[in-house]
């Protein structure tokens, strides 16, 4: 059998065996042949515009079909009064025999409308952790709770298959990957579905009383990271967006070893959509991508590079350089938010507060 004894990181440095056994060597041989199908137009930006009109029918052939829309039949479970917010733990339909569980967080003394944030768990218990009632090795990962404290609506849902969503599997079974086989075989995509149930949760915040729904921002560590890019490429009422230790390339994250779940994945995407695509789409609105130097998993070299090659798409739509940011911190796959809480306050205008 073929061992990857000899696998030497990014350059895919390895001697090819004359048989091979592995079917992960397989892919990595093809990893490194694959080359980006008609990349960003960094030597003709003045083409961008029609490049991302093309490039977002790219993106609606990869994601597929969608479901139909159900009323969303919006229910409150329960109610608890906390240190300056309360939170609600509400429940939503986003299409036939699918319901979305999360938790609301409205800070105190809110009365008028303002600024509210969609925060996405990343991979761990779901929506508890993002709110503070969960807690893992993962650090810093209450962002939920964090942004209500900092004035903001918060809606913090259940992805499918973490939390109240997650069924019952055996310890050696990946409750992503087992639905991706069920998806697989009804010809849908659990990824496109998680976008599908995020733009239910923009709706919801944009008929909530206490909520502009033109100063909706979104924000998401890990896979959370994840459906944040895709959702604010996809969809343009998110404002602004931080993705958080994800933002790199598939092409280096698939290097590394169960890296990615079948959450994360759509059908022939590898060298067809990159991240730095998707970033291209959320332009002009505001991008924040965080990285920590000690992440093995997305390298925040490959999204130092993607982040300077965006800054000229945002200059080529006529939009501030600044509009991209680049929060390189020291650390690993964590939530950072020292820049991201004054980012989204520029963008979104203060929280509780009128817009810009």
């Amino acid at each position: 059998m073929t061992s990857l004894e000899g696998y030497g990181g990014p350059s895919l440095a390895w001697t090819a065996p004359a048989r091979n056994y592995s079917p992960w060597y397989q892919w990595m041989t093809r990893l490194a042949a694959t080359t980006h199908e008609d990349p960003l137009p960094e030597g003709d930006l003045d083409s961008v515009p029609a490049w991302k009109s093309g490039r977002r029918e790219r993106l609606r052939g990869l994601l597929g079909q969608m479901p139909e829309p159900v009323p969303l039949d919006f229910e409150t479970l329960e109610s608890v009064e906390c240190d300056g917010y309360r939170r609600d733990k509400v429940v939503f339909d986003t299409e036939a025999m699918m319901s979305v569980p999360a938790y609301l967080l409205v800070p105190d003394g809110r009365v008028d409308e303002g600024a509210a944030v969609l925060a996405c768990h990343g991979h761990g218990p779901g929506k508890s952790q993002a709110v503070g009632l969960e807690h893992t090795n993962a650090p810093n990962s209450d962002y939920a709770l964090q942004l209500v404290r900092q004035g903001y609506v918060v809606l913090a849902p259940d992805l499918r298959c973490f939390g109240e969503r997650q069924d019952w599997n055996p310890d050696d079974h990946y409750a992503c990957d087992t639905n991706i086989v069920h998806a697989v075989m009804a010809g849908w995509n659990p990824l496109a579905q998680n976008v599908w149930d995020l733009m239910r949760c923009l709706d919801l915040l944009a008929e909530h009383p206490l909520v502009d729904a033109g100063r909706i921002g979104m924000v998401g560590l890990s896979y959370g990271g994840t459906v944040t890019l895709f959702l604010a490429a996809w969809d343009e009422r998110v404002a602004a967006c931080v993705v958080s230790g994800y933002f790199s390339s598939w092409a280096e994250s698939h290097k590394m070893p169960w890296n990615m779940c079948g959450s994360q994945v759509l059908p022939g995407m590898l060298g067809r959509l990159e991240h730095v695509d998707l970033g291209a789409l959320v332009a002009p609105r505001p991008m924040l991508v965080e990285s920590g130097t000690y992440d093995d998993l997305f390298p925040a070299t490959v999204a130092a590079d993607g982040c300077r090659r965006l800054a000229d798409v945002y200059a080529a739509l006529g939009a501030d350089r600044d509009r991209i940011v680049h929060d390189l911190f020291e650390g690993g796959h964590q939530w950072h938010g020292l820049a991201a809480f004054p980012f989204l306050e520029r963008w979104l205008g203060s929280p509780g507060g009128e817009g810009l």
